[in-house]
């Protein structure tokens, strides 16, 4: 039987979620989210070793969080803020939820008043 080809498919929540639960890959996005940047480059703000960042730089490609571009030697690493789609969605499930359990603490803590004592 034929190996089986892996195909790249955007990342679920879970992965992206994990992804950036690591300081050292956040700090990655915050240095390629306006710029394309090689490797190399990207090591050189880390005390890590260049194997660790490379590590870190496969697990946000995997993810779905980074581009990967390969020019001569180099890969040159971009940010794909559209990644981050499936985190949004998620927490826009919560938001309303949260912000309707917050209007009712407030309105119990703090009821309105009338006219007078304005």
């Amino acid at each position: 039987m034929p190996a089986r080809q892996e195909i790249e498919r955007p990342a679920g929540t879970d992965a992206v979620l994990r992804a950036l639960a690591d300081p050292h890959r956040r700090e990655i996005i915050r240095l390629i989210q306006d710029t394309e940047l090689p490797a190399g480059q990207i090591a050189a703000h880390f005390t890590l070793t260049q194997q660790a960042v490379s590590q870190h730089l496969t697990v946000l490609k995997r993810a779905g969080l980074l581009e990967e571009r390969r020019e001569g030697t180099r890969r040159l690493y971009r940010f794909q803020p559209a990644s981050l789609e499936p985190v949004r969605e998620m927490l826009d499930e919560f938001w309303p939820d949260a912000l309707q359990r917050l209007k009712r603490v407030v309105e119990r803590d703090h009821p309105k008043r009338g006219a007078k004592d304005s």
